[in-house]
């Protein structure tokens, strides 16, 4: 009798089994068939597509094409820089390194980009250091390049393309606008602004500008950063001299808490700011080692979170201009299921641009009544890439990262595919 009772318990359990093995056949025969249907040729046939879908509670990858291949990543690279932050830098941006020595306080620069920030505003340096009656400036801790390898250098005027350092101020950006009068911050370069049309915004080689009087846009051109305009620019924020040293003279620094770390990092990814994350990556590196450079996090990343990605990605900034950057879409699952694993997930979810909402986000993938994307876009010169996390209407949370390269369709035609695909997901996982 009870082996009878125990076979019957035995077969009920196996058809359970067998139902929910049928069912997840056939839904993912369904949604294979439903992603097949929307990559037609027509949109999808002339260009490299990757795509991989997961769901990170059960572990099961959904969908996958392409999802070992490398790609040109454009701005999904800021994922990588925002699992650097998240792990590297702590609550309250590093704003300044300094130690005081006799009657004068010597600082130098960490990376923080949000001194005087056009958007951020950040004045606590600046209120610290006016306290002090003789301050003396390093810059040599900074030994990275200005610009980013492959980035292109005829983007040296873009306002998306602004000089990396060690103490960025304003941005590294010159803002002007025109009302009644011309205005122009900083001030400091307000002489070197021309009124009158030019094919670029600036020289090449100098901090000479161009402003076209007739546009009523506000224009934002990156200036030439060297240690005159840096100490010209700092002096006048704190109405004082300052002297430029060579190194500094302690062993033993002191670290300046800035704003929180979270509003930086909220900008440069919904905003997909390029000059807050390649500083977000220079911030990274001052946690490791009293130089830097992008390379020092980027390398700690690789070799301590990232070591079991095989491919190796090959990452070179922290914004995603140069097209020397190869991600592939597993790569990037990867992170996306270390960050939601390791962080609180109302943390990392306001951090990204919410479809129909915010950021680059705004304008595609409205959810009804409320967003169920959360995403970080990349686009570049024929290549557009999305990759986030998705809510289904069951409350399941999925990860996806849908890559496409060296396409001449409008973005637009890609967009709406991926939209079909997403809403199909959203509806009926």
């Amino acid at each position: 009798m009870l082996d009878f009772k125990l076979k019957r318990i035995l077969n009920i359990y196996s058809l359970i089994l067998l139902s929910a093995l049928l069912g997840a056949c056939a839904s993912g025969k369904k949604l294979n068939k439903t992603i097949t249907t929307a990559l037609n040729p027509a949109t999808f046939g002339n260009h490299f597509s990757g795509i991989m879908i997961y769901d990170p509670i059960s572990g099961d990858t959904l969908y996958q094409l392409n999802s070992e291949k490398y790609f040109t990543p454009a701005s999904n690279t800021k994922l990588f820089t925002l699992y650097t932050s998240l792990l590297l830098l702590p609550k309250d941006i590093p704003a300044l390194r300094y130690c005081n020595m006799n009657d004068t306080l010597f600082i130098e620069g960490t990376g923080n980009p949000s001194l005087l920030h056009p958007f951020l505003k950040d004045s606590s340096a600046i209120q610290f250091l006016k306290s002090y009656k003789n301050i003396s400036l390093n810059l040599n801790n900074y030994t990275d390049s200005k610009l980013g390898p492959g980035w292109a250098w005829e983007d040296y005027d873009g306002y998306y393309s602004a000089e990396r350092s060690a103490l960025p101020l304003f941005g590294n950006v010159v803002t002007i606008y025109k009302n009644d009068s011309l205005d122009v911050v900083p001030t400091y370069f307000k002489s070197k602004v021309k009124l009158t049309k030019n094919t670029t915004n600036r020289e090449l080689d100098s901090n000479s500008f161009y402003f076209d009087p007739s546009i009523k846009d506000t224009l934002e051109i990156p200036f030439k950063t060297d240690s005159l305009v840096i100490r010209a620019l700092l002096e006048a924020a704190i109405g004082k001299e300052i002297s430029v040293v060579s190194k500094m003279p302690c062993e033993e620094k002191m670290i300046l808490p800035g704003i929180p770390t979270d509003s930086i990092n909220k900008r440069m990814m919904q905003e997909s700011d390029n000059f807050l994350a390649e500083q977000l990556l220079v911030l990274a590196s001052s946690t490791l080692s009293d130089t830097l450079n992008t390379e020092i996090a980027i390398e700690y990343i690789l070799k301590n979170r990232l070591k079991e990605l095989t491919p190796s990605p090959r990452w070179v900034d922290g914004s995603g201009l140069s097209r020397y950057n190869l991600f592939s879409p597993e790569s990037i699952i990867y992170v996306l299921n270390a960050m939601y694993k390791e962080f609180p997930k109302e943390r990392l979810f306001n951090l990204f641009a919410q479809g129909g909402e915010s950021g680059t986000l705004a304008d595609w993938y409205p959810g009804n009544p409320h967003p169920y994307i959360y995403a970080k876009t990349g686009t570049l010169g024929n290549n557009h890439n999305i990759s986030g996390y998705l809510i289904t209407k069951s409350g399941k949370t999925l990860i996806f990262s849908f890559m496409n390269n060296h396409f001449t369709n409008p973005a637009s035609e890609i967009k709406k595919q991926m939209q079909s695909i997403f809403e199909w997901l959203r509806d009926n996982y």
